[in-house]
């Protein structure tokens, strides 16, 4: 019992003296214990000074802080500020003495003391944890080119190209796609564009950037990807640097690569770029100035072409560079004249307008004159960006031929479009194409040097395949060259000042090129030594040009005169014994007859020119090899046998010209060429004619070698139109027994037809072509009561008929019951874009709806006054398509219900003044027009509904609907079985 006594006294004891002996010893021990505080936070102060010197070294290194040393530092600075106002409460403490300052103040001493001791700990634990490893780690600073957009406008033209880049780069099936363009065309910012477009929507995680150039540095580029990505790339060999880049970027989820200005194939296995279909995570975007280079090369999936800038924003560039103060009205249209010059070139535009800012108005004016006079000399000062840019384009081109054909083009003439042929001409005159030996060689070596400028970005496409476009600027890069290196005399819309052409200049140049320029008169003549092709186009038709004008041009090899009104040539043209080409086009001619002197000459042209009578003496010209009479309306006497004698002959062009053919006769003189004469010519291959009675054709007059020809049979054709074709046949007023001779089955591989009152003929194919016109793109059919079907297959096996079919027009065919009877192989119509038809009376529909099924390529339907049509694609039996030859699958109504249709490329669809349509398709069966983007219903007053089942068109944006007396028109998303309903409610 004692001892549990003397246990609990003595826990009681602690409890009890314990507490007091330590708050005893706070008031002991207050001084120490704030000692030993000012201590610990000097040396926290010291370890917060070293941190903070390894902080502001990473800081200068670029790098970034970690977030547990901002938050040490912070805290430690937050506890200092405590010390010192601990140490200021210590010194009032001192002040506050009890017993009238006798004693201390022990209440707050305790409370010092007791803090002090508190706080020390904290500090300790500071210092403890401010002992980093490190302060900061590297980061990757985004790049300057993706963060700011400096200089990038945004315009019309160029959003609509980022957009549909943007869109490509989006697809899962895309991993690699180029943009080309001329050099100066805005290529790069425009993909800079896109990489901050990208970034900002999250399509991609990471964009990087690398220039490739005219000579790839494959380290430099591995080093510039490797920078954007944080990646060191600690290894020497190129090899090793290719995996390690390799394995990073395969790494990322979402990666797009930009290599900008790619100018030859590149090996990107060689840098360490992951690409393909296994790689769907990086993906590869190219800029090139080289088509062939991207699709060819680097086999890119889509490729982009970025055009010039149109007249609107071409002048937005234009004062936002240079300013747009401008002082009067004079000031602003030479500025205007400026822009113009540098038609819609960015780089140009830019560089003449950042060394026109703020110039006076007489250095405006010599801009323009230099930008209208090109010459060597305009390749420095404000021109030197652009037009360097360009001529290094010119120096990349792979050989000599493809220069002198660049340089050629410039000189032809300075229309916005220029010829084919005109540039086949020359260059058989100049011998320009290399170890060629027939025109038909010589015209694909044209065409293929014309694709490689095309693709080079140094020659454009035009309105036509058979024309090409220059660039002005370009243009002038060219010309600029032509007299640096050719020596040559050129100018365009002005007065020619033939004082220039000095006795040293005359020595030296090989070029004279004029075009629409104005000359009160020519020198009596030129001594030109060297001269190689004369060309002038002068505005004033009556010019007079002196008879011994060519005598001092031995050399020359090719001669073109436009729109000069000579009534006889020069005299002095029999003594250009070295020509070649002679050009007399758009010109009014009276005796021409010296021509036949001319022994040499291969190219004869008389394009558009008046002349009534082709002499005698053309026919000396036995190594003539291309004749152009073509327009030359006033044509009427070609003697016999003129034709004939140019045995050599391989291309004739004779187009809306020449009719006044004779039939050769036993007792008959003739006073006029016949047909029979053509059938001498055995090594023509391109013919274009116009015969307008086809009972006075030879049997078997067409020879089989044609690779080309134009044939129109019949009176009234227009031959304008160009569809790209090289083989259109015409046929009017033609009956069966022509047929029967062998018109059609002469003209093998035609590719464009126009038949117009055929009589005695049912169907097209296959009466006409019993293979069903394999080469067929473009079908017109008109005027012709006679037909009942267009394709008409009596037997059981399915047959092809027009697999390459393009375009389908269907006219006034007042008894047409079909387009297609009998059975056809699923190749039949499968290349179809546009079905065209009108007043067919008798028509029902246009098509079964098993051949629509088919028609993959459709883009537009047009469907006029057909006066009985009920539904556009018709459910039956009989014209079923299928993809097995010779095997007949019936289609009912159930199959139909079955399945979705789908219109995949069909953008318009145009029916118009049906009274008997009820609907697009009378089945059941469900429809898709993901592409459809405009409708024309009008004068259909009994169409209920569009189409049982038909689905929304996302892309639809004009419907056009006007049933019997109202009409409406509206944009629209949706059904337009709805609009139609609506419409009957009104």
């Amino acid at each position: 019992m004692v001892e549990v006594i003397v246990s609990v006294v003595a826990k009681v004891a602690e409890y009890l003296v314990a507490p007091i002996g330590r708050q005893f010893c706070y008031l002991c021990n207050y001084n120490n214990h704030l000692e030993n505080l000012q201590r610990e936070v000097e040396k926290l102060i010291d370890a917060r000074e070293r941190v903070k010197h390894s902080v502001d070294d990473a800081k200068r290194k670029g790098e970034e802080i970690e977030d547990d040393v901002e938050k040490w530092l912070v805290n430690v600075n937050k506890i200092v500020d405590k010390a010192e106002k601990f140490i200021e409460d210590e010194e009032k403490a001192k002040k506050n003495r009890c017993f009238k300052g006798l004693c201390p103040n022990l209440k707050s001493r305790y409370q010092l003391s007791k803090k002090a001791v508190r706080e020390a700990k904290v500090v300790i634990g500071l210092q403890e944890k401010g002992k980093f490893g490190r302060v900061s780690y590297c980061t990757v600073a985004e790049a300057i080119w993706l963060t700011a957009d400096k200089g990038y406008e945004a315009f019309e033209s160029r959003m609509a190209s980022l957009k549909k880049i943007v869109n490509a780069l989006s697809r899962p099936d895309i991993y690699m796609i180029g943009v080309y363009g001329m050099g100066g065309i805005g290529k790069t910012m425009l993909v800079k564009e896109v990489a901050r477009q990208v970034k900002m929507h999250k399509l991609f995680d990471e964009v990087v950037f690398a220039e490739v150039s005219q000579t790839p540095d494959i380290k430099r580029i591995q080093g510039e990807i490797a920078d954007e990505l944080g990646l060191e790339l600690n290894v020497e060999s190129e090899s090793g640097r290719a995996s390690k880049l390799y394995a990073r970027l395969k790494n990322e989820k979402k990666i797009l690569v930009i290599l900008d200005n790619v100018w030859d194939g590149l090996d990107l296995d060689r840098i360490g770029i992951p690409f393909g279909d296994d790689n769907k995570g990086c993906k590869v975007l190219l800029t090139s100035r080289d088509l062939d280079v991207l699709s060819n090369k680097m086999d890119t999936q889509d490729n982009f072409l970025v055009g010039v800038l149109n007249e609107k924003e071409a002048w937005s560039l234009f004062k936002t560079v240079a300013g747009d103060h401008f002082e009067n009205r004079n000031s602003k249209s030479i500025a205007t004249d400026i822009v113009k010059e540098c038609a819609g070139l960015p780089i140009a535009i830019v560089s003449l307008g950042r060394a026109l800012r703020n110039k006076s108005l007489f250095e405006w004016k010599n801009a323009l004159l230099t930008l209208r006079r090109p010459s060597s000399a305009t390749f420095t000062g404000m021109h030197a960006v652009a037009y360097s840019t360009i001529e290094l384009s010119y120096n990349h081109l792979e050989d000599e031929e493809l220069k002198s054909t660049f340089l050629l083009c410039s000189l032809m003439g300075y229309t916005e479009n220029g010829s084919m042929l005109h540039l086949l001409n020359y260059g058989i005159g100049l011998s320009l194409f290399k170890g060629i030996v027939t025109m038909e060689e010589a015209r694909n070596r044209v065409s293929t040097l014309v694709r490689k400028l095309k693709s080079s970005s140094l020659l454009l496409d035009s309105y036509s395949g058979e024309m090409f476009a220059m660039h002005d600027v370009v243009r002038d890069v060219a010309i600029s060259i032509a007299s640096r290196e050719w020596n040559v005399f050129t100018m365009r819309n002005q007065v020619v000042p033939w004082e220039w052409l000095d006795k040293n200049s005359q020595k030296n140049c090989t070029v004279v090129s004029l075009h629409k320029t104005y000359s009160d008169e020519i020198p009596e003549e030129l001594e030109c030594p060297q001269l190689k092709l004369f060309y002038m186009f002068n505005n004033d038709p009556s010019l007079k040009i002196p008879d011994n004008f060519f005598a001092g041009m031995p050399e020359l090899k090719v001669l073109d005169l436009a729109n000069v009104h000579l009534v006889s040539l020069p005299s002095s043209l029999h003594l250009l014994v070295n020509l070649r080409t002679l050009c007399l086009d758009l010109s009014v001619l009276g005796d021409i007859a010296i021509i036949g002197e001319l022994k040499k000459l291969e190219v004869l042209s008389f394009w558009y020119s008046k002349i009534e009578q082709l002499p005698r003496e053309i026919g000396q010209l036995t190594w003539l090899r291309l004749l152009d009479l073509s327009n030359c309306c006033n044509l009427k006497v070609i003697p016999p046998n003129v034709i004939s004698s140019l045995f050599r002959l391989e291309e004739l062009y004779m187009g809306n010209s020449f009719f006044q053919w004779e039939v050769e006769g036993f007792n008959m003189e003739r006073k006029n060429a016949s047909l029979n004469e053509l059938k001498h010519l055995s090594h023509l291959t391109t013919l274009e004619v116009q015969i307008q009675d086809a009972k006075i054709i030879p049997r078997d007059l067409f020879p089989k070698n044609l690779e080309r020809y134009k044939i129109f049979i019949g009176d009234e054709w227009d031959w304008d139109g160009d569809h790209g074709t090289s083989k259109t046949l015409r046929l009017k007023l033609i009956t069966r027994i022509c047929l029967e001779d062998g018109i059609i089955m002469q003209m093998k591989g035609v590719e464009e037809l126009y038949l117009d009152e055929l009589q005695d003929v049912k169907n097209v194919a296959y009466e006409l072509d019993s293979e069903g016109f394999p080469q067929l793109k473009y079908l017109y059919v008109q005027n012709n009561p006679y037909f009942l079907c267009i394709v008409g297959s009596v037997d059981c096996v399915a047959c092809d008929a027009f697999p390459l079919l393009e375009s389908l027009s269907l006219r006034r065919l007042i008894n047409l019951e079909k387009i297609c009877h009998g059975h056809l192989s699923g190749e039949s119509f499968s290349r179809l874009r546009i079905i065209k038809v009108g007043n067919c009376d008798k028509l029902k529909s246009i098509l079964s709806l098993s051949i629509a099924r088919g028609l993959q390529q459709l883009q537009i339907i047009e469907v006029t006054e057909c006066r009985i049509m009920e539904e556009i694609f018709s459910i039956g039996t009989e014209d079923n398509i299928n993809n097995n030859e010779g095997y007949k699958m019936e289609v009912t109504d159930e199959d139909v219900t079955e399945e979705e249709i789908i219109f995949g490329k069909l953008k318009r669809l145009s029916l118009s003044y049906l009274p008997n349509l009820s609907s697009l398709c009378s089945g059941n069966g469900t429809f898709k027009f993901p592409s459809l983007e405009e409708v024309i219903v009008k004068g259909c007053p009994n169409m209920k509904i569009f189409s049982p089942g038909v689905l929304s068109t996302p892309s639809l944006h004009k419907v056009k609907v006007s049933l019997a007396e109202g009409e409406v028109e509206a944009c629209w998303e949706g059904d337009i079985n709805t609009t139609i309903q609506e419409l009957h409610k009104i």
